[in-house]
């Protein structure tokens, strides 16, 4: 029996008190090595585990065939590699799927994965509701809970890849080849959680994933809009949606906060920013709102200092929705004229309206609480 070290007592006094195990899932390498090191675990051993949980993702302490049988055991007493628990499990006509995801503390979120022919792209929950309240998102209608941990941030792309058998992390035709940070919540206002999982994410011997695949949308949070690029080092994703103050007002409240001019002035001086690597402005195309064709003249000349491109997204409508989407017609005639004026832009294909799992429609039906501070 591997000899544990004399501080295990406080490992154990780290199990949480309804009994759950302490989940290795969500820890970076250096943290990993702490919290196993009272086992005796040496370092070099640790990247093994390391390893093993996310580059083969294994389940089972017993399927890591280069540790021995004893501290197999031991880590099963103290720890788990389990993911988060599906409630529901959707698919659409379409191939979209929808995985709602419930976590230890029976709160819930969603996550989507869009099948494409060059690739599979999962879209990523980072909060419990959201606190944005954008008015034309089905998401902003439900309270704000808690922001996630990396766990269950890293949860999410673990239970994708363990429905599409996508272990070990393979190098070609991955079904879930992209990562985009667009599901429930704003990722800026869970900096840490987001950045410690993508970072593992990336890790070539963790997940896998190039940074080039992987895309941070914010609503424009102005001041962590630098740090994204200078730590985590990701794509950029904004969400704009107008193109005057007044609307944006209505459509994402937060702009009251970081207006136009300042969001755009941080996308300027995005670490990294250059045309090989430009930053994505999302624009949901609103009947009679938002979709005139002089405020894509006005978009043209809001970006033209920036390496950009356009997503223009057809409004999903969801239960509820004050707005309707533009008609084929004018959103053709928007995207030309951004298309003419040398700024990459296409018209988003709504994927998985059939079980509100496109953008804008997602939303958990987790029990709504009153918290006076965010989980950190």
């Amino acid at each position: 029996m591997i000899k544990l070290a004399c501080n295990l007592s406080a490992l154990q006094s780290r199990t949480r008190e309804n009994g759950e195990l302490l989940s290795l899932i969500g820890l970076d390498r250096v943290d990993l090595a702490r919290v196993i090191e009272p086992l005796g675990v040496k370092p070099f051993r640790a990247q093994q585990i390391f390893r093993w949980i996310y580059n083969r993702g294994v389940a089972d302490f017993s399927e890591m065939t280069n540790i021995s049988k004893d501290l197999q055991s031991e880590l099963a007493k103290h720890f788990s590699l389990a993911r988060p628990a599906i409630s529901q499990h959707q698919k659409s006509d379409d191939g979209t799927q929808k995985w709602l995801l419930r976590f230890d503390d029976a709160q819930e979120a969603e996550c989507v994965h869009i099948p494409e022919a060059e690739r599979g792209t999962l879209c990523v929950s980072s909060q419990v509701g959201c606190t944005l309240n954008c008015s034309f998102c089905h998401t902003g209608t439900q309270r704000m809970v808690r922001n996630l941990g990396p766990s269950e941030i890293l949860g999410q792309l673990m239970v994708a890849r363990d429905d599409f058998g996508e272990w070990p992390a393979p190098d070609f035709n991955r079904k879930v080849s992209n990562l985009v940070m667009m599901g429930m919540g704003e990722p800026l206002y869970n900096f840490d959680n987001v950045k410690k999982a993508l970072l593992i994410a990336i890790d070539n011997e963790g997940l896998s994933i190039s940074k080039r695949k992987i895309t941070l949308s914010t609503s424009g949070v102005v001041p962590m809009i630098e740090r994204v690029g200078r730590e985590i080092g990701v794509q950029l994703a904004i969400s704009l949606h107008a193109v005057r103050d007044e609307l944006r007002d209505i459509l994402v409240p937060i702009n009251k906060k970081w207006p136009i001019a300042e969001l755009l002035d941080a996308c300027r001086h995005y670490p990294g920013g250059r045309n090989a690597r430009r930053i994505t402005f999302e624009y949901v195309m609103l009947k009679n709102f938002n979709d005139s064709l002089e405020e894509a003249r006005e978009l043209t000349q809001l970006l033209r200092n920036i390496p950009s491109k356009v997503n223009l997204i057809p409004f999903n409508p969801w239960p509820g929705a004050n707005y309707e989407c533009s008609s084929e017609n004018v959103i053709r005639d928007f995207n030309e004229i951004i298309n003419d004026a040398g700024i990459t832009s296409v018209i988003r294909r709504p994927r998985g309206r059939d079980i509100l799992a496109a953008c804008g429609q997602l939303k958990s039906e987790s029990v709504r609480q009153k918290r006076t501070k965010l989980d950190q």
